[in-house]
């Protein structure tokens, strides 16, 4: 099974890690001609390009001065353990011991503007450059055209021919990646909510549900699509009465 994920805005690089384990990102070439870029950008060319306060602006304009390679353990940190939003308090990653970590590496990847794409343990130093950012790179009229072809070729070598392949990303990250292409069908599950009578998808907690649900099949070994219908996580159920797509599994509360 491979899983894939967004990543977070908010950023913890100060909480102590629960493993000395790490791994290189597959795209630092990439990434640091992505820089490149950022880092002729002043401020308030970053605050109008990413639609940021002065305050954040002038953060990032020090986080991309500051990009340098190779990444170490002491100017870096793990993905997973660096992104900090709602699906990453949903995976709770600082509670999964030591003994899982493996089949975490092996199962989920997290889609990113600046590194395409992360393996949970792959070092990234901060920034902030969301994949639907309007940055001209080359001929690239923006990050789309920037990594379609290169993420959806490195999920094809990476994906068996009979694998299950889970979207837990949102559309913004999951758009850099041509579906259609896929050697294996997407399996994207849903969570809904009630409110008012009616039941809604409701951003916070469907991001968070998108987490527990790859902390799920972590803690239970989940491999088949049935497996993923018994998720039952934060008091989600499977409702097959909701569900019209079979490759969209709908989990209501």
């Amino acid at each position: 099974m491979k899983i894939v994920i967004s990543p977070a805005k908010s950023l913890d690089y100060d909480t102590a890690l629960p493993t000395s384990k790490y791994s290189q990102p597959q795209f630092l070439e990439q990434a640091k001609k992505l820089n490149a870029v950022l880092k002729k950008k002043k401020p308030k060319a970053l605050s109008r390009l990413m639609s940021i306060s002065d305050k954040l602006a002038d953060l990032n304009w020090e986080r991309n001065q500051q990009f340098s390679l190779p990444f170490t353990v002491d100017n870096a940190r793990p993905a997973v353990y660096a992104f900090n939003g709602d699906v990453y308090q949903g995976l709770d990653a600082y509670t999964i011991s030591e003994d899982k970590l493996g089949r975490l590496q092996d199962t989920l990847r997290i889609l990113s503007g600046l590194y395409g794409v992360l393996k949970p343990l792959d070092l990234i130093q901060p920034y902030r450059l969301e994949m639907g950012t309007q940055l001209k790179v080359g001929r690239k009229k923006n990050l789309y055209e920037f990594w379609k072809k290169q993420l959806t070729d490195y999920l094809n070598n990476e994906l068996a021919e009979d694998e299950l392949f889970v979207n837990l990303a949102s559309n913004e990250y999951f758009s850099a990646v041509d579906d259609k292409n896929l050697k294996v069908p997407v399996i994207a599950p849903v969570f809904k909510d009630w409110k008012n009578d009616k039941l809604k998808v409701i951003s916070f907690f469907a991001k968070k549900a998108r987490g527990s649900m790859v902390r799920y099949i972590l803690d239970t070994g989940a491999e088949t699509l049935d497996d993923i219908k018994n998720f039952d996580y934060d008091g989600y159920l499977y409702s097959e009465e909701h569900t019209v797509k079979k490759n969209e599994p709908v989990f209501i509360r």
